[in-house]
């Protein structure tokens, strides 16, 4: 009989940890080849992890729970022949495995304003996560500061939860060593205001007959990732109002022949996405993102598409190269995403690489919204509920007054590389496509 690790699958291209939810075999059970073994998280997606080998799973190394660092071994497989793999041989130098795990920078990712460096275990051997040690260091919190916090996890290791409710009630720990903004070294993606400590809220005063609710796991992911937008991109947003009449006479021709050939619905979104992807093309520096001091220019054009699950909460899956797609395509691939958005069914790369997104607030009932650009893309449109408006129309015999279709369109771009002359120029080129239309145009 042979052993061999199971070791924590790269999940993307910015994944560097997951937190195991759910072990779905005990030790002992027999597993086959590509058979989900485990349930993980990620900031961005909830997956099961197959075994890459079958065997028998011999001893589980890391329980409920617990954060793991992408390659670290999460368990031990008895196979049979062969020569036996062990934990040691396979497992990554501690150096090469924190240098994988901590956020991209000039060669010290942990480190403080002051020069301090987090260390993955401190002088005690108390082991602090990458997601833990990434919380310090924006928040200014010292290696000597985190050893006092009581942690909540296996062996008292400190958690996301217990650093952030440290960060909200200090209480009678050191203060903290620094309060001057930290400077952005040209390998990271934000700007030195990103690494500042967010502005903490308000105190909230309770009543007896108020209902507390704690948020869950996305919804503190999506509360984060808000507040770091706002921080890193300034933040403007244009207005144009399309004529949609065009659009709308369009599909209302060919959405039950859709719908008879590809057996889904054919929506405005996909309509949305074609006249994006045009526009993009005509204005390629929309479709870049910031890295420092560098601007980098995306070759694909990846559109992501925010959702709304049934939880209440967004989820934005990604259409990758969607202008290569036809409105059919675009069609499928937007009912198949949003389908297995819902269904909590969605791939971890089909949720990154995104370079613009767009976000149907229409579909709430809502005639624009002012979006939160995802990071690190530079812009996002929210389109907005179609009504009928009366509207002014030249003829060759003069101006009449007809009822149209009419939408607003809303693009919030980043302020740091996107001028209001380009962001506005975007969004008009974008309503520009839809006004024109061709409602002759075949399915």
């Amino acid at each position: 009989m042979a052993t061999v690790e199971m070791v924590m699958p790269k999940m993307g291209e910015s994944i560097m940890e997951a937190t195991v939810l759910t072990w779905m075999k005990k030790e002992g059970d027999t597993i086959e080849q590509d058979e989900s073994v485990l349930e993980v998280a990620t900031d961005k997606v909830d997956t099961e992890v197959p075994a890459l080998e079958g065997g028998v799973l011999k001893q589980i190394l890391v329980q409920e729970g617990e954060i793991v660092a992408v390659g670290k071994p999460i368990a031990i497989i008895e196979t049979e022949g062969g020569a036996s793999a062990s934990a040691n041989e396979s497992k990554p130098a501690p150096a090469k495995e924190e240098k994988a795990a901590a956020p991209a920078s000039n060669g010290s990712s942990s480190s403080h304003a002051n020069g301090q460096e987090l260390a993955a275990h401190s002088d005690s051997g108390r082991f602090y996560s990458p997601l833990v040690r990434n919380i310090a260091k924006e928040e200014n919190i010292s290696m000597s500061q985190l050893e006092t916090i009581d942690g909540s996890g296996k062996d008292g290791r400190v958690t996301k939860k217990d650093i952030l409710a440290f960060v909200e009630n200090p209480g009678s720990a050191p203060a903290k060593a620094a309060t001057a903004p930290q400077t952005a070294s040209p390998a990271t993606s934000a700007p030195a205001p990103a690494m500042q400590a967010a502005p903490k809220g308000m105190p909230v005063s309770i009543g007896a007959d108020d209902e507390i609710i704690e948020m869950d796991r996305m919804r503190k992911m999506i509360a984060g990732r808000m507040v770091d937008s706002k921080r890193i991109s300034p933040h403007v947003t244009s207005f144009v109002e399309a004529d949609m009449t065009s659009v709308v006479q369009w599909r209302n021709k060919y959405k039950n022949e859709f719908k008879q050939k590809e057996g889904g619905n054919l929506t405005f979104t996909p309509i949305f996405i074609e006249a994006v992807v045009k526009a993009i093309k005509d204005y390629p520096m929309i479709n870049v993102q910031v890295d420092g001091d560098n601007i980098i220019k995306k070759k694909h054009i990846n559109i992501g598409m925010a959702v709304a699950l049934p939880s209440g909460n967004l989820i934005v899956p990604v259409i990758k190269d969607a202008d290569q797609l036809n409105i059919t395509g675009l069609a499928n691939k937007v009912n198949d995403l949003a389908k297995r958005a819902r269904d909590g069914k969605l791939k971890a790369e089909e949720l990154e690489g995104g370079t613009f997104t767009i976000s149907n607030v229409g579909s709430f009932g809502n005639v624009m919204g002012t979006p939160i650009i995802m990071q690190p893309q530079v812009g996002i449109l929210a389109l907005g509920a179609i009504v009928k408006k009366p509207a002014v129309l030249e003829t060759p015999q003069g101006d009449v007054i007809a009822i149209r279709h009419k939408m607003f369109l809303s693009h919030s771009y980043d302020h740091r590389v996107v001028d209001g002359s380009l962001g506005g120029m975007v969004v008009r080129r974008v309503a520009d496509y839809l006004e024109n239309w061709d409602p002759k145009r075949d399915l």
